[in-house]
C-alpha cells in the first residue's frame, strides 16, 4: 500500500517526467535530477534500483548519478555518492580497488556485495566525472582519484586485441573467451569520455582505446542496428571479425544496452569527427522508430526486425541522436509518446535514460569537441554548491 508521502512522490514525479523543457529554457535547478535523488537516492548515497528483489545498487547507477549531481552543482550528493562507492563497493578505498558491480540483499538476507566483478563502463563513468569534478570544483583530492582510477581500468580492463588495439573489456574477470576469441559491449565506450580522458590524463593509450572503440562501433552494426553483445574473434591466419552474441540471453538483439550507443552518439559535439560517421551508420533506427511510433525494445541486428515496445525511457534516450541526426518529426513524435505517456516514476534505469535525453535537451549539460563535460550552472548560473 502506498503510504501518502510515497503517493505524493509519484504523483509529483510523474509530473516532473510529463515535461520535456525546450533547450532554450535550461534551469540553474533541475527538477528532475532533484526528483531522481529523492526517489533513488538513499540519505547515506546509496542508489537503489527498487525494482529488483534484492533491491540492488550497480556500479553503473552510482556512476551516473555522480555525473548528474556534477552537472546539477550538487556537491554534497556528490560526496555521499562517492563515500558510499567506495565504503561499500571498493573495501573502502576507490584508489585502491575497482568498484564491485553489484550490490544488494544476499540468499542469507545480508546485506553487502553480491558480485565482486567489476563494470569497465562504470569504471570509465567514475573515473571521467571525478577528474571533471576536480576541475570545476577545483577538488584535487577528486581529480587524483580520477586519474588513479583511470590507471587502473587500463591495467585491469582492457586487453591489446590483435588487428583491433586496446580494446576495453566489459570485466576484469569473464570476458576473455577461449580460442582467441572476447566478448565485448559497444554501450561501454562512449567516445566522448574517452577522448577526454586521453587529454585530461595524458596517457596515450586512452587514444588507442578511442580508436579500438571506434572501429567496434563502425564495423558491429550491419544493418544500421548496434548489438547489445558481440563477438571479436581472430584467427591463426590472423583474420578477425566481429559477430552478435547468440549465446547470451540477448541471442544477437540490440535492446537495453543498446540504446545507450545512440544516447552517446548524439550527445557527440557537432564539431566531432566520430559524429556524422556514426549517425548516418544508425540512420535506420531513427527510420524505424519514426515507422513504428515508437523505438523497438529489442531488434535483430541482422534482419532489422522489431521485437517489443520500448518504454519512454527508451523515446528519451533516443532524443538527443534524433536531434543531431535532422530526424525533427520523429523526434516531436517522440517528444509527445514522452509528454502523452511521462516517464515511469519508479523505474530507474528509464529515469537514467530520461535524466541523459532530456537533460541534454535541456542544455544542463553538453559535451564540447574534445569531449568535456559543460554545465548550465558554469555558465549562467550564480550559486554555491
Amino acid at each position: 500500500m502506498l503510504t501518502k508521502k510515497r503517493l505524493l512522490r509519484c504523483i509529483c514525479g510523474a509530473l516532473i517526467s510529463l515535461t520535456v523543457i525546450p533547450a532554450a529554457h535550461a534551469q540553474c535547478n533541475w527538477p528532475q535530477w532533484e526528483q531522481f535523488r529523492q526517489t533513488f537516492v538513499s540519505d547515506d548515497g546509496r542508489v537503489v534500483d527498487h525494482s529488483t528483489p534484492v533491491h540492488h545498487t550497480v556500479s553503473e547507477g552510482q556512476a551516473y548519478a555522480m555525473f548528474f549531481a556534477l552537472a546539477a552543482n550538487d556537491k554534497d550528493s556528490f560526496a555521499k555518492l562517492l563515500r558510499w562507492t567506495a565504503n561499500n563497493l571498493a573495501g573502502g578505498d576507490l584508489t585502491l580497488h575497482l568498484p564491485a558491480w553489484q550490490w544488494g540483499q544476499r540468499a542469507d538476507q545480508s546485506w553487502g556485495v553480491i558480485d565482486p566483478n567489476a563494470a569497465s563502463d562504470a569504471d570509465v563513468w567514475i573515473a571521467y566525472t571525478l577528474i571533471l569534478a576536480g576541475e570545476v570544483w577545483q577538488q584535487p583530492a577528486y581529480n587524483a582519484a580520477g586519474q588513479l582510477l583511470a590507471q587502473r581500468i587500463l591495467r585491469e580492463e582492457s586487453r591489446e586485441l590483435p588487428g583491433l588495439g586496446l580494446s576495453l573489456l566489459p570485466a576484469p574477470l569473464g570476458f576473455d573467451l577461449v580460442e582467441q576469441r572476447w566478448k565485448l559491449n559497444p554501450s561501454y565506450v562512449p567516445l566522448q569520455l574517452l577522448r577526454w580522458l586521453a587529454i585530461s590524463t595524458g596517457d596515450t593509450r586512452w587514444q588507442h582505446m578511442l580508436n579500438a572503440s571506434r572501429l567496434l562501433l563502425l564495423q558491429t552494426a550491419p544493418r544500421g542496428f548496434s548489438p547489445d553483445w558481440v563477438i571479436y574473434q581472430t584467427t591463426a591466419q590472423q583474420t578477425a571479425s566481429f559477430s552478435p552474441d547468440l549465446q547470451g540471453a540477448e541471442k544477437g538483439m540490440g535492446g537495453y544496452n543498446a540504446i545507450r550507443v545512440y544516447l552517446w552518439a548524439g550527445m557527440l559535439h557537432e564539431q566531432d569527427t566520430d559524429r556524422s560517421r556514426l549517425l548516418k551508420l544508425w540512420q535506420p533506427m531513427a527510420e524505424l522508430t519514426g515507422k513504428l511510433g515508437y523505438p523497438p525494445e529489442y531488434v535483430d541486428v541482422h534482419s532489422g526486425e522489431p521485437k517489443g515496445a520500448g518504454s519512454t525511457g527508451f523515446s528519451a534516450a533516443l532524443l538527443p541522436f534524433l536531434k543531431a541526426g535532422g530526424h525533427q518529426s520523429v523526434l516531436r513524435q517522440q517528444m509527445l509518446r514522452i509528454q502523452a505517456q511521462g516517464i515511469r516514476p519508479d523505474a530507474y534505469y528509464d529515469q537514467v535514460l530520461s535524466l541523459f535525453g532530456q537533460g541534454f535537451l535541456q542544455q544542463q549539460f553538453r559535451f564540447n569537441p574534445q569531449g568535456k563535460a559543460e554545465f548550465v550552472w558554469q555558465r549562467q548560473c550564480k550559486r554555491e554548491g
